[in-house]
């Protein structure tokens, strides 16, 4: 087999094994430990935020955090993070970047993000997968040093992306769903496509309280605190609306 062929046969294994991965994890853990031996790094992590409310609704590591993570640093600098601004605008297919793609090494280690946050890994590449909006999920592949990755590495990434998607959305799957009443999801529905509480009501013939009732139900089954966090939760992917 040629060099390119068993890089493709490696490629093709992680997905089989995170497919064969039956633990629960969304995605499955040894999806991100085998993306991690595909393009080598210091670490590598894969996150959903919820942006207004800033809360971590999903984590992985592949080297276990002590402590504080730094997310005070993140919140306060995260206008500097242009690789992140990035991946938070919406987007219907995943998409994959790195920092060297938006700043040097050296412009980064110059910022406040790095020093308080990112230090010491000034090279970032991600993969970004579509979500809800004002929602960022994303796998985060870290290394020191001021060597970008390389286009083969990108390359790898970029082909391994909607596979990678593929098999985030059958692991969402597997959770059992949340049951809503036709009413809470007509108003989540509303909710999703930007609307207010006056124009929810008026859409849905109800008054607004009942409207805020209704979210406020819907917020207790799902364990949110957020109408961002509530449709995060029930319209995962865009076509579920």
């Amino acid at each position: 087999m040629t060099t390119a062929e068993v890089h493709m046969r490696r490629m093709a294994d992680v997905l089989e094994e995170a497919r064969r991965d039956l633990s629960g994890g969304i995605p499955p853990k040894s999806l991100l430990l085998g993306l991690q031996r595909l393009v080598p790094c210091d670490d590598a992590s894969f996150c959903e935020l919820d942006i207004p409310t800033r809360r971590e609704l999903n984590s992985q590591e592949t080297i276990e955090e002590d402590g504080d993570c730094g997310m005070d640093a993140y919140w306060r600098w995260r206008h500097q993070h242009l690789q992140c601004l990035q991946v938070c605008r919406p987007h219907d297919a995943p998409e994959t970047t790195q920092m060297a793609d938006f700043l040097s090494a050296r412009e980064l280690r110059n910022l406040p993000i790095y020093t308080d946050f990112l230090a010491p890994h000034p090279n970032i590449a991600d993969i970004a997968l579509p979500t809800a909006p004002n929602r960022t999920r994303v796998f985060q592949f870290f290394r020191t040093g001021s060597k970008p990755f390389s286009n083969h590495e990108m390359t790898t990434l970029a082909l391994m992306a909607p596979h990678v998607y593929e098999i985030y959305k059958e692991a969402a799957l597997r959770n059992p769903p949340v049951r809503l009443t036709h009413r809470e999801l007509d108003v989540l529905r509303c909710v999703a496509r930007g609307l207010t509480t006056a124009q929810i009501a008026e859409q849905l013939f109800v008054s607004p309280s009942t409207v805020r009732k209704h979210l406020e139900n819907a917020f207790g089954k799902l364990g949110v605190s957020s109408r961002t966090a509530a449709v995060a939760r029930v319209f995962p992917e865009p076509e579920s609306l």
